[in-house]
Parts: structure tokens; sequence; C-alpha cells
């Protein structure tokens, strides 16, 4: 496996994807494999995977055949209701907008974890916890933070309904400005002459 630098480039780095299915990094000149491209994300690398030939962005299916060598691993991170759910999204009219707030939670919970982190470090005389200790101490935890989590999906589940409601509302006031034939409260179409 090729070693990721650890200094960050102000640039992407390339890789590219030729027919045979290997991945060439250009900037180490050689062949890596997904379990390398997964190291680039592990150290937060900025990259971009190309078709070799047609200059095709291949980036995100390189990332979800990452995601599908570990979810078809031990330990899988999504249910298989949960994914299905997923899938029901894919064309549905809310599809933009059910990406956007897996995105925003997702940075939300690595953003709580990145405090927890800098506070850790507030207590142990400014050294970071090690995973380990970091993992006995969520599990410790664990109640505290599923009960905080059900809070907070509670919350988002009512400020969808919120949500919900505004948008119906805004569409039968909308919607009612217009005269439509047979529609009650539509102007004049429903009263008689």
């Amino acid at each position: 496996m090729t070693t990721p630098t650890t200094t960050k480039k102000s640039a992407e780095r390339l890789i590219k994807k030729y027919p045979n299915r290997r991945l060439y990094d250009t900037e180490t000149s050689t062949y890596i494999t997904l379990s390398d491209v997964k190291q680039l994300v592990l150290d937060q690398e900025d990259f971009k995977v190309l078709d070799a030939k047609s200059n095709d962005d291949l980036t995100r299916s390189i990332l979800l055949q990452i995601i599908l060598e570990e979810e078809s691993g031990g330990l899988p991170m999504f249910s298989s209701v949960m994914l299905s759910q997923i899938i029901r999204f894919y064309g549905h009219a809310m599809q933009g907008m059910m990406g956007t707030y897996l995105e925003k939670n997702i940075q939300a919970f690595i953003d709580i974890q990145q405090k927890l982190s800098e506070q850790s470090k507030g207590i142990y005389d400014g050294n970071a916890l090690n995973p380990e200790v970091w993992s006995q101490f969520m599990n410790m935890q664990a109640p505290m933070m599923q009960g905080m989590m059900t809070n907070y999906i509670e919350q988002s589940k009512n400020m969808f309904v919120q949500m919900q409601e505004q948008m119906q509302n805004q569409a039968k006031s909308m919607f009612n400005t217009f005269p439509f034939p047979g529609q009650q409260g539509s102007g004049s179409s429903g009263e008689k002459k």
C-alpha cells in the first residue's frame, strides 16, 4: 500500500482509472487499490478519479464502491431498512432535500465530534484521547448520547412537519388565486350568474 503524503497539497490529487479497472495515482506514479483510496479519504486528501479514456469523473462511483465494501464487511453502518428508505427517495420530489438533509446532519455530527475532541485536549494537557480511550468513553456515554440523538431526531421530525404544513398552506393559497373550473372559492367559476 502506498503511504499518503503528510503535507496537504493545494491541488487536487488525480487518480486515473484504466479499462483494466486499475487505479493509477498520478502523484506517486503507482497503481493503487480501493484500500489506498479509502486511506486517502481517511487522511482527508482531496482527490478526483477520472476515466483514463473519456475523462469522465468517477469519484462518486469509487467512493460508493468503498462504502459497498465497508457495508459488506463485518460492521455495517446502514440497516437494510434504512438502505431501502434511501432508495425510495430516488426520483421522489424530496430527493434533493433528503441529500442536503443527510449531508448537513453528518456535518453537524462531525462538528460535535471535533468539539468533543478539542475539549478532551484541555482535560488531558493538550493531548487528544487515543481511539481506544474514545471508544471506552463513548461506550460509557452511550445512553446519554442516544437520548440526545433521540431528542434531536424528534426536533428534526417536528421541524419537517411544520415545513410540510407551511408548504401545503402556501400551495393552497397559490392555487386558490387561479380560477380552475370546478374549484370552490376560485373567483367567478364557482358562482352562478
